[in-house]
């Protein structure tokens, strides 16, 4: 090759992509089989649901006094909230509202944390990182923290010198901080085996959701990184050192953003094809390291189709994402006012049903709101932290929406997607556009009929999919997407799954429901159910919302009870 001319990037890995495509097929659930599990849960093995560093220093945040969030609506608009300056206070809320305890569920002598953002079975794989320059009054020097929320606080594992962080955060606006995300696929292995993997991968969409509308809240910009590769993200994070850890409770690096308190300009300042000088992230290796990994089980059950598809869908350094947009647009119609709960209020009290009542319906307008929020053409954020298209669509069962007939619909989050939908579905569907449907929002009536029987079947029986108001499975546009971006993006779908999730889970409590993510379900009759063959589009996950029945014997305690908070607050009882 001439000297001075770049270096192509190396295409997808043909044998990473087919490893990818047979875990998930080796994971899928049958009518006549599940996912290989262990079919029973060892109670005696069951994880640590907080990841601690012993050794290291921990420095705890100040739950916030009082509610300073504005009004829900408006954190979707960009440049509807003033930013806040960065400080320990703000940092705090930061995390707060996106990854810290929501309160305390118990029932006779047993206890458990519910946290603001969701997990398949309550279980939590997923970890978060600051890696910040000083902070008077928090952090008196540059380090990676890991934040612990059960003290609602951030160990520090490292600290390096004023020019490392300087170098590590060279051309980023003043004041950036880079918040980081990991997974410790045993925790969800533990009860779900096999297709843990898939569910580790919600989890951490969800949290990249609550991260970014955390940050909006504070009037903040956040963008994550698509080209930083894996084994960089864990050389920052010291995931690498592998005597910090049980070597079966090993962390594996998942997303890390740039945060930037100056405003909503970050997605606009910040290009998500960044990434961080290997020089500072050696220099950060060679330093001081503090505390190792607690223990989290005492024995463990190996799973190796989990190892095997982590270490195929690995992210290279740079991926290029189909369209790869630095920013998104901004058309979400004007309606941020000041009128109605705060942001902080809807987060904190955002909870996933374990059943629904079968009566509560959802007016028609709601409803439409509700998946506008999911579309990005439609809303900027969350979607802006995030530079690829829209590659997941909704299947929807509606139930009971008054204003639409039951059935079976289609919402193409991205309008040019509506006719490769329709071309890979059951030919005979109407695709009629819905009474009253909003400009923009491309939903489609696709058959009439009461399909609850269909819904609860499709999701391994679990009536919760049919009581709701709606349910839904989340279609990726499957083996087009992976064979072009590479094994990598078999993550990027389920990231971009659980971040619908997200949305829906607050979009549900704002409208006085609730929701619930749904992770088992029969994977191929649910695309029959659309007629969809092949692998070209793949359920990822399910949801449905509705009127939840709370258990009455479950008492729901204060998440922080040595902060004394106002009763409306953040804890407050549930409705």
């Amino acid at each position: 090759m001439p000297q001075g001319r770049p270096r192509p990037e190396p295409g997808p890995d043909p044998d990473a992509i087919e490893a990818v495509f047979a875990y998930h097929e080796r994971t899928k659930h049958h009518f006549h089989r599940y996912a290989a599990a262990l079919g029973y849960l060892d109670w005696d093995t069951q994880p640590d649901p907080f990841r601690r560093y012993p050794g290291a220093q921990l420095a705890r945040l100040r739950i916030p006094a009082r509610d300073r969030t504005p009004a829900y609506s408006r954190i979707f608009v960009p440049g509807a909230v003033a930013p806040r300056l960065l400080s320990p206070d703000t940092l705090s809320e930061f995390l707060y509202y996106s990854m810290s305890i929501s309160a305390w569920k118990a029932i006779r002598e047993n206890r458990w944390a519910l946290r603001v953002n969701p997990s398949s079975g309550n279980l939590h794989p997923t970890e978060a990182y600051v890696v910040a320059d000083s902070i008077e009054g928090i952090l008196p020097t540059p380090g990676v923290h890991h934040y612990a929320p059960r003290e609602h606080g951030l160990e520090q594992r490292t600290e390096f010198d004023p020019q490392t962080c300087s170098s590590l955060l060279a051309g980023f606006p003043e004041g950036t901080f880079l918040f980081a995300l990991s997974s410790i696929h045993w925790r969800e292995a533990w009860k779900y085996g096999e297709r843990a993997y898939r569910y580790c991968q919600h989890d951490v969409g969800h949290a990249m959701a609550a991260a970014r509308l955390s940050a909006a809240m504070l009037g903040w910009g956040l963008v994550f990184l698509d080209g930083v590769a894996d084994r960089e993200l864990a050389r920052l994070l010291g995931l690498d050192r592998e005597t910090d850890f049980e070597p079966r409770e090993r962390e594996t690096p998942d997303a890390v953003a740039v945060v930037v308190p100056c405003g909503v300009g970050g997605p606009g300042v910040v290009k998500a094809s960044a990434s961080l000088p290997s020089e500072a992230l050696e220099a950060i290796a060679r330093a001081a390291w503090h505390g190792k990994a607690n223990v989290l089980s005492g024995d463990h059950v190996e799973w190796p189709a989990i190892e095997e598809v982590a270490d195929a869908a690995a992210a290279p350094r740079s991926r290029a994402l189909k369209g790869s947009p630095e920013a998104l647009p901004s058309s979400m119609p004007a309606d941020a006012s000041d009128e109605g709960p705060t942001a902080g209020r809807i987060v904190r009290r955002r909870r996933s049903a374990v059943a629904m009542d079968g009566r509560t319906g959802l007016p028609r307008a709601r409803f439409y709101a509700m998946l506008a929020r999911t579309v990005p053409a439609l809303s900027a954020i969350p979607w802006d932290a995030v530079a690829c298209e829209p590659a997941i669509h909704l299947g929807l069962f509606v139930h009971r929406v008054s204003g639409l007939v039951p059935g079976l619909y289609a919402l193409a989050r991205d309008a040019s997607a509506v006719e490769r939908l329709r071309g890979a579905m059951d030919t005979t569907f109407s695709w009629s556009p819905p009474p009253a449907r909003p400009e923009g929002l491309p939903l489609f009536l696709l058959k009439e009929g009461d399909f609850r029987g269909e819904a609860a079947r499709a999701s391994c029986e679990q009536a919760i999919a049919g009581d709701g108001a709606f349910s839904l499975g989340m279609l990726a546009d499957f083996e087009a997407t992976i064979r072009r971006e590479g094994a990598h993006a078999y993550r990027r779908l389920y990231w971009e799954a659980g971040r619908v999730g997200q949305v829906l889970y607050l979009e549900a409590e704002a409208a006085g429901l609730r929701s619930t993510g749904i992770g088992c379900y029969f994977d191929d009759p649910v695309h029959q159910l659309f007629g969809l063959e092949g692998r070209g589009f793949q359920s990822l996950y399910h949801f449905t919302v509705g009127g939840a029945v709370d258990d009455p014997r479950l008492t729901t305690l204060p998440a922080y009870p040595e902060v004394t908070e106002k009763k409306d607050f953040c804890e407050g009882s549930e409705t």
